[in-house]
């Protein structure tokens, strides 16, 4: 356990010794970017060892993975991040065990999250999802149907829009998947005057391309491989 511990934490220092060197080029400041360790597939010790390293906000994409983990880890102060794609059957949970979903992509998924967080007594917290490249794989809104999805999210009170979330097509160059992380900023930069709202997130940036995405104006990071290692199957 030793080890682990030791592997998960000087993960973590070089992760975050790349985000200030990435910040120091763009001329940003290091506090401005939000490191998410994206734990899915990780055992809950995994997640508390990174936790002990000064990790606060953690990535899960399945309902019911988390609900395995969740009671070893009750003691621990986080934020908690639903990033996967949402089934809409599934929003009322999530709304319950997270405190932020980051893949919104439809007005009927807000809605259903907005009456959950409704009878929860909360704001959630909500990031939308946009898809900007042609994999039909991928979740996300298109960017021509953004708008109007902001403006119905926007109308729920029980739901706080923070900003955008894309997860673009992979690149072994992180240099190509400039544009796509450029285009969200601009999106995220001509969408916020339209709300009347900061939209003060943007996530993009993954293990592979987070230093392009710091150049490129990101404030959340989703990290995963490169803090916790290879992915592992829960037992």
């Amino acid at each position: 356990m030793t080890g682990e511990t030791t592997s998960v934490a000087a993960n973590i220092d070089k992760v975050r010794q790349r985000i200030a060197q990435a910040a120091e080029r763009a001329g940003r400041r290091v506090d401005e970017i939000t490191l998410v360790g994206v734990s899915k597939t990780f055992p809950a010790e995994a997640i508390r060892e990174a936790h002990a390293a000064g990790l606060r906000h953690f990535g899960e994409n399945r309902i019911q993975e988390w609900e395995s983990k969740r009671t070893g880890l009750a003691d621990l102060q986080a934020t908690l991040h639903f990033i996967g794609h949402l089934q809409s059957n599934k929003a009322r949970r999530a709304a319950q065990l997270f405190d932020r979903v980051d893949s919104v992509d439809s007005a009927g998924l807000a809605q259903k999250l907005h009456a959950a967080a409704s009878e929860e007594g909360k704001r959630l917290g909500v990031l939308i999802e946009v898809r900007l490249g042609d994999e039909p794989t991928k979740s996300g809104v298109h960017e021509s149907e953004l708008l109007p999805l902001a403006e119905a999210v926007v109308a729920l009170p029980s739901l706080e829009l923070l900003g955008l979330m894309t997860i673009p097509p992979y690149f072994e160059d992180p240099e190509q998947v400039r544009p796509y992380f450029r285009r969200l900023r601009e999106l995220r930069n001509s969408l916020s005057p339209a709300l009347n709202s900061p939209l003060p997130v943007l996530s993009i940036g993954m293990s592979h391309d987070f230093e392009v995405a710091i150049e490129e104006g990101t404030t959340e990071i989703r990290i995963g491989t490169g803090i916790f290692g290879g992915r592992a199957s829960l037992e």
